[in-house]
C-alpha cells in the first residue's frame, strides 16, 4: 500500500507577527525580512524533496513561504478552505489578556470543548474544520500526489491537525506552532500518523 507523505509547513514571520497584532483570514500580509530568509532556508533545506503539488491558502504570506518550490516548476494550487480562522472584528488589532478578556475567554472555552462558539464576527473551530475537511477530500482524492507541500496559518494548522489526526478540536493548543515550523504526515489507507513534529531546525542559525 503506499504512502502519501504530507509535509505541513505554516507561513514565515510577518511584521504583524512581530507586533503581536492578529492577522486571520481578513488581513494579507506579506512576509517580512525574518520571514523571507525563514522561507529561504526551509527552501535550502527541503529542495530536493520531490513534491508533486504545493498547496497553500490564497493569502500572500502563505504563497511567498514556500515561492521556492513553485518556482522550481512544483504545480501549485491555491485553497481558500486553507485559509487562517478568521478571527472577526479582532483582526488587525494587537489584544492581550489585559485589554481584551473577552478574546481570551474564547480561547479558553475552546479548550473546554465549546467549539461551536467565535470570537464576534469571526469563524467557530468547527467552521473552519468543516471547511478543512473539504480541502481534505481534494488531497485524498489524488493518490497520483504522493508527496506533498502544504503551507497554511497557525491556528489553521492545529485545527487541521486534529482533523487529520481524529483528535477532538478542544486539544489543538496541543500542537505548537513556530513561524515557518514543519510538521510531517503519512497517509496509509484510511489514517494519518505524525512524523515530524513542529520541526525547526531548518531555522537553526543567525539571519544574516
Amino acid at each position: 500500500m503506499s504512502t502519501k507523505k504530507i509535509y505541513l509547513l505554516r507561513h514565515g514571520q510577518t511584521d504583524y507577527n512581530l507586533q503581536g497584532i492578529i492577522q486571520g483570514s481578513g488581513v494579507d500580509s506579506s512576509l517580512n525580512e525574518t520571514g523571507r530568509w525563514q522561507a529561504q532556508r526551509f527552501f535550502e533545506a527541503y529542495k530536493d524533496v520531490p513534491f508533486d503539488k504545493v498547496y497553500t491558502s490564497v493569502l500572500q504570506r502563505s504563497i511567498q513561504s514556500v515561492q521556492g518550490f513553485i518556482d522550481k516548476g512544483i504545480p501549485h494550487e491555491r485553497y481558500p478552505e486553507l485559509n487562517e480562522i478568521c478571527w472577526g472584528n479582532r483582526e488587525g488589532t494587537f489584544v492581550s489578556p489585559e485589554n481584551d478578556k473577552y478574546y481570551f475567554d474564547v480561547l479558553d472555552k475552546w479548550k473546554e470543548g465549546k467549539c461551536d462558539i467565535s470570537v464576534e464576527g469571526g469563524e467557530t473551530p468547527e467552521d473552519v474544520a468543516a471547511r478543512q475537511r473539504r480541502f481534505l477530500e481534494v488531497l485524498l482524492s489524488r493518490p497520483e500526489e504522493e508527496t506533498v507541500l502544504i503551507c497554511m496559518h497557525g491556528r489553521a494548522m492545529r485545527i487541521f491537525l486534529c482533523v487529520m489526526l481524529n483528535y477532538p478540536l478542544k486539544a489543538m493548543d496541543f500542537f505548537g506552532h513556530h513561524n515557518l515550523c514543519l510538521y510531517v504526515l503519512h497517509h496509509t489507507g484510511s489514517m494519518f500518523s505524525l512524523h515530524k513534529d513542529m520541526d525547526i531546525k531548518h531555522l537553526e542559525g543567525e539571519l544574516v
